[in-house]
């Protein structure tokens, strides 16, 4: 969406310049350090406009040109990261993860069978 407001300012803009330069026909006296020329209005306002499009259109090229390596940079790098932390972390055996499971449960149910015989006692936790 973005992109198709983009492309609509710059088609509104051209409209613009160009209404703009077929206004201003007229010729103008153009100093240029060595030499002064006469040029229609109408050449110079789209030249400068195409001159001005060409600069920043080589900016932005460039600007994504070192965004995409710098990406690409960083890419690297955190593949470099994963690999060294894959190599230093030690594989974690299932033996062990089950043998801590197991137990759990049994801790688990052996509380709960306590609170059963204390309720069936007389003795309400709620009060003092």
């Amino acid at each position: 969406m973005k992109m198709q407001w983009a492309l609509i300012a710059g088609l509104v803009f051209a409209l613009l310049t160009g209404i703009f330069a077929v206004i201003n026909v007229d010729s103008v006296q153009v100093n240029l350090l060595f030499n002064t020329v006469r040029v229609p209005l109408i050449l110079l306002i789209l030249g400068c406009t195409l001159i001005g499009g060409i600069i920043v259109g080589s900016y932005g090229i460039y600007r994504q040109y070192r965004l995409q390596r710098e990406n690409k940079r960083l890419h690297l790098r955190v593949a470099e990261l994963e690999a060294s932390a894959a190599s230093a972390t030690t594989p974690v055996s299932y033996d062990n993860m089950d043998s801590t499971r197991s137990t759990e449960p049994e801790h688990d149910h052996q509380l709960h069978n306590d609170s059963i015989q204390t309720q069936q006692k007389g003795n309400n936790t709620g009060t003092l």
